[in-house]
């Protein structure tokens, strides 16, 4: 089967895709036609956006919730917004099996061929693929490209969890099954509105990240953080040891309950560095550990 390429002439708006999302989650309206997903395998589309061009203030925004420094380099993670949109658009095209609400980011990869600069002009790619089971439901990978100059920069596999009773032996062992989280002495102290700050210059607007109110008519006590604000935020912290060309995996394991506190902690790890962000003990439960993840450079 021939994959079908759709260009989007400019940036989608997230909150009318997530208004859009929400309507599979209702009763009655989310088995209508155009609301209700095809079940089965991925569709055979790519997404793309060509001509993208990075705005100077929304970079320097990014970097101050992030913690990054603000230079001529763009952040490894800073990219994934400018593909955000193309794959909110995908998982709300109803020929995506699983409804976007409620899917859960387990792994996030990137890979930098090369430090992307504020001045490249960015063609971005974004389709699903790779199906396949999970004890707690079905994975489906969702994978951008970012080319400039007909050359591929950058890569991000971003790995989600569709919940379900129909679930299955996960085929092989995961990345990080095996990492586990460095003690360090780092203490990150994060504000209640973390989640509408990173939202206000990501575009993921999902509920969970919100307000309280709206993170609980999604099972959590209270608003979440993002996933990938937690990766950059880790990059930001080995932003000086970072090599100019690497990949970065991530396992995100238990959320971020905002507001909190949470310690980084990194080390030196034969041919990579691994890092790893753990909240703290309550009483008589050990200190859950929220994120592993491992920088392997390029030779």
């Amino acid at each position: 089967m021939s994959v079908t390429t759709r260009e989007l002439d400019g940036e989608p708006s997230t909150l009318r895709l997530y208004l859009k999302a929400a309507l599979p989650a209702l009763p009655v309206v989310g088995t209508l036609p155009g609301c209700r997903h095809a079940r089965g395998d991925v569709p055979e589309l790519l997404l793309t956006r060509t001509g993208v061009r990075t705005d100077p203030s929304h970079l320097a925004a990014y970097a101050d919730v992030c913690g990054f420094s603000l230079g001529a380099l763009l952040p490894a993670t800073y990219p994934h917004l400018a593909a955000f949109g193309l794959q909110l658009t995908l998982m709300c095209d109803t020929a995506f099996p699983f409804a976007p609400m409620g899917m859960v980011h387990l792994r996030n990869s990137i890979t930098q061929y090369r430090p992307l600069t504020v001045e490249d002009v960015l063609d971005v790619g974004v389709t699903a693929a790779d199906v396949r089971p999970h004890p707690k439901g079905r994975l489906v990978d969702l994978v951008s490209t970012i080319d400039v100059g007909g050359s591929r920069v950058w890569e991000e596999t971003m790995t989600l969890l569709a919940r379900s009773g129909d679930g299955g032996e996960e085929h092989g062992t995961a990345p990080l099954a095996d990492l586990q989280a460095p003690k360090g002495p780092v203490r990150w102290r994060l504000p209640a509105d973390l989640g509408r700050r990173y939202a206000a210059v990501s575009g993921d607007r999902n509920p969970i990240h919100m307000y309280a109110l709206t993170a609980k008519a999604f099972g959590f006590p209270r608003q979440i953080a993002h996933g990938m604000w937690a990766k950059a935020r880790c990059l930001a912290a080995l932003e000086e040891r970072l090599p100019r060309s690497y990949r970065v995996d991530v396992e995100f394991k238990k959320p971020v309950l905002l507001p909190t506190s949470v310690t980084f902690g990194s080390r030196r790890a034969p041919g990579a560095t691994e890092f790893g962000v753990v909240g703290p003990p309550r009483e008589d439960r050990p200190a859950p550990t929220h994120l592993v993840g491992r920088v392997t450079p390029f030779e």
